[in-house]
């Protein structure tokens, strides 16, 4: 498994880093030989001899199909296999491997799943673009059935058939579901995307001859989210800092719903941010100041109130939103904080209150913005974008001219030049109120610091899911905060 690359790739990229491989003098035969041979070993070092069948497609998959089943049968394994359509219509590399299977080749049958331990799915690989259907759907609803009574187990070869590789979408309603996934070269986008992520179980991207100088060629503007990628420009104390070398964070904090603001404030603190303060209506001031005694409270009852606070330079990020409350005051609040042009985060409410006149929140807004809606959120302010998350990601950081976080399970971070890095160590659990707001105040309290937008949104989701993933079940937001300090050791000191 290549562990330290963290490139995706799309379809059309992974046809031009075959091609670029073999005018480099990989012949293709030999990368299917090794795709075979990758799969093969990734069977044989989790499962025990069984009885498997392997399915193959028309196409270069199943030509890895044919690898595997005949190494298998080499190692002595029972092995049944099976090809939609003929073998005399196999082309290439695939008639080659074809010819070097000596056993019987089958016609798509359900019955044949019966007394199967292990299915390896070659049907259709990552550039699938249409639903499953005639023998191929048929099969795989039968390979699901026997999946879901625990009677077997799915190796896909690249993607799970009925996956699309760009966008992980299911192309119709119908997919295998994996439990081991192998792909070469490089992990494709889907790969990340859900549902593509579940459907393909444990991921093995596997080193198949393509030499890494071929990525560029491919101009590859997707990447993992991992600390690799913003590492160098994490915020780091020296002998010589103090608290107004590390920034000042100021959060805007509604008179109602003060949690949301206070969770903010908190991972702001906790990610590092030197001073971090709430500004309120004198009406909740008490409820913030008891709160924390790290936090400062300001009075903020009018919009001047609030350019009167950002006349001072050291308040230098801001996040507005959490737990405001929609209305004509925080909309001019919030052109007022674009108007100072800090390093700002604009969260829920903040977005929500331009969901009518979303072109005059773009108008105002400047490069060193990162929004965070969710999918509710992203809607109302990007009606007529649409398609997978990536690109939907991706075009609205153009249009609005700043970072934009697309939050859920798999966040997508893009930015207006069209970088993007997709997020995977999210942890279901943190589906609980008040999560995003100490997202929100990790990405603002490491801009506070000076770290750029982008890749404070990156390290900010990134670290977000890696705490999720260490609390575990049972988690609420105000845990979060508690345990980034123990997040910060770990990945400081190299895990």
């Amino acid at each position: 498994m290549l562990e330290h690359h963290s490139e995706l790739i799309s379809v059309s990229q992974m046809y031009k880093a075959d091609a670029a491989a073999i005018a480099a003098g990989v012949p293709g035969v030999t990368l299917m030989e090794n795709a075979g041979q990758a799969i093969f070993d990734a069977i044989v070092a989790r499962w025990s001899p069984c009885s498997v069948l392997v399915l193959c497609g028309p196409g270069n998959n199943g030509g890895d199909g044919f690898v595997v089943a005949r190494l298998l049968k080499a190692a002595g394994w029972t092995v049944d296999l099976a090809l939609l359509g003929e073998v005399a219509r196999l082309t290439g590399d695939a008639a080659t491997h074809a010819k070097r299977w000596l056993g019987p080749v089958l016609t798509f049958d359900p019955i044949m799943i019966d007394g199967k331990a292990l299915i390896v799915d070659a049907i259709f690989g990552a550039g699938l673009s249409r639903p499953l259907d005639g023998r191929a759907a048929m099969m795989a609803r039968a390979v699901n059935r026997a999946v879901g009574q625990g009677a077997a187990e799915v190796i896909a070869v690249d993607i799970p058939s009925g996956i699309s590789g760009d966008s992980g979408a299911e192309l119709g309603d119908l997919s295998l579901n994996a439990r081991l996934t192998v792909t070469f070269f490089r992990p494709k986008i889907g790969h990340l995307l859900l549902p593509g992520r579940d459907a393909a179980g444990e991921l093995v991207v596997a080193d198949i001859g393509i030499p890494d100088d071929v990525l560029l060629g491919l101009e590859i503007t997707c990447q993992r989210n991992e600390p690799a990628l913003w590492l160098e420009r994490f915020p780091r104390r020296t002998s010589g800092s103090h608290k107004y070398t590390s920034g000042h964070a100021l959060v805007i904090g509604g008179s109602e719903m003060t949690g949301a603001a206070r969770l903010g404030a908190r991972a702001a603190m906790r990610i590092g941010a030197g001073l971090v303060s709430i500004a309120a209506a004198r009406e909740a001031l008490q409820i913030y100041a008891l709160s924390s005694a790290s936090v400062i409270t300001l009075a903020n009852d009018s919009v001047e109130d609030l350019e009167n606070l950002l006349r001072d330079p050291r308040k230098n990020a801001v996040l507005i939103g959490p737990g405001h409350g929609v209305g004509p005051k925080l909309r001019e609040s919030v052109l007022a904080v674009l108007r100072r042009q800090r390093a700002t985060v604009l969260d829920a409410d903040a977005l929500s209150v331009f969901g009518p006149d979303p072109e005059s929140l773009f108008d105002a807004m400047g490069s060193n913005v990162v929004l965070t809606p969710h999918d509710g959120e992203f809607r109302q302010l990007f009606a007529d974008i649409e398609g997978d998350r990536l690109s939907r990601a991706r075009a609205a950081a153009a249009r609005c001219g700043a970072i934009v976080v697309l939050k859920g399970s798999d966040s997508v971070i893009a930015a207006p030049d069209g970088s993007a890095v997709i997020n995977d160590n999210a942890s279901a659990d943190l589906a609980t109120a008040g999560s995003g707001d100490v997202l929100a105040g990790l990405i603002t309290g490491l801009m506070a610091q000076g770290m750029p937008p982008f890749e404070a949104a990156a390290a900010g989701v990134w670290i977000h899911g890696e705490t999720g993933r260490r609390l575990g079940p049972g988690l609420i937001s105000e845990d979060l905060p508690e345990a980034i300090p123990e997040v910060l050791n770990s990945l400081l000191t190299g895990f």
